[in-house]
């Protein structure tokens, strides 16, 4: 009796022609998802385009925490590098602010799924994790994100950060702030690479 089902199974998958259809449709199908998931991991032209910034940077900062306060002013070095095969640009941050070192990293990719582009920021002068996400105008070579930071009270403040690539050797980051009563620009830091 045991070998009975064996048997048949093994005579319907013999006839000519059985489960072919099935099989083709559950071939197709896995195709489409490893063409899906090759397509979703392959670095292309804004990976390539953060990937030019990679190097070394002078860094010249001004910022203010007030729309009413004037710029104070500071130096720091940037060295940018791609990680993970070419898929994200790591930027590591180093100077003085406010008579303290200063240390930041950031990691910013183009999620090919979401059709955008998608950063992270840290630093030493909070335990917060900054995430925006962003578009990229060609026309003026301008990376704009937008997300929320959070503030020592815990609240979090909506920001934007607008990149603009100046030629290979020169761009420039403005960061804007809300508070709560409307938009200002807090930072502004011009890179020149070493």
């Amino acid at each position: 009796m045991k070998t009975v089902p064996f048997l048949l199974l093994f005579f319907v998958m013999n006839l000519p022609g059985a489960f072919t259809e099935a099989q083709e449709m559950n071939q197709q199908q896995m195709d489409a998802q490893q063409k899906a998931w090759m397509d979703y991991m392959t670095p292309g032209k804004y990976h390539e385009m953060l990937g030019k910034t990679a190097g070394e940077w002078n860094a010249v900062i001004k910022w203010r925490m007030d729309p009413n306060a004037e710029f104070q002013s500071a130096q720091g070095t940037t060295v940018n590098e791609m990680i993970m095969g070419g898929r994200y640009l790591k930027s590591a941050h180093s100077g003085m602010m406010m008579g303290m070192p200063f240390e930041g990293l950031a990691i910013e990719g183009y999620d090919n799924g979401k059709k955008e582009f998608v950063s992270t920021w840290i630093d030493n002068m909070g335990t917060g994790i900054m995430v925006s996400s962003g578009s990229y105008d060609e026309a003026s070579k301008t990376l704009t994100y937008t997300g929320s930071m959070p503030d020592p009270s815990g609240v979090n403040v909506k920001y934007k950060q607008v990149t603009k690539i100046i030629d290979d050797n020169k761009y420039i980051l403005e960061m804007f702030s809300d508070y709560g009563s409307g938009e200002f620009k807090t930072m502004e830091v011009e890179y020149t690479r070493k």
